[in-house]
């Protein structure tokens, strides 16, 4: 069973950085997608941002531009870059691996 362990999460205001990481206790190597899922009070988990074997990403349009995703196969480790945070950045942060593994979550919330 893969574990993911995230780590980063905080309270930041308006126009701060966060770091998320994502440390896997196996290989990522081989794992053809990991990334980034929220989850915001009432509302449903929506993707933030994956990353790809071959390294190729992608963003949901709320974040383009202001967050990055990256993986180092050596450290079995994704990180989540994420600068410009706005309120409504405010959620519960999942790491994923594919085919189905998930993450506990760490909250991010963006306040003044």
């Amino acid at each position: 069973q893969v574990q993911l362990v995230e780590s980063g999460g905080g309270f930041v205001q308006p126009g701060g950085s966060l770091r998320l990481s994502c440390a896997a206790s196996e290989s990522i190597f081989r794992s053809d997608s990991m990334g980034w899922y929220r989850q915001a009070p009432g509302k449903q988990r929506e993707v933030v941002a994956l990353i790809r074997k071959i390294g190729s990403s992608t963003y949901a349009d709320s974040v383009k531009g202001r967050f990055t995703i990256s993986r180092d196969n050596l450290k079995n480790t994704v990180y989540l870059e994420m600068n410009s945070l706005k309120p409504e950045d405010t959620a519960v942060y999942y790491c994923y691996k594919s085919p189905s593994y998930w993450g506990q979550g760490t909250q991010v919330t963006v306040s003044s």
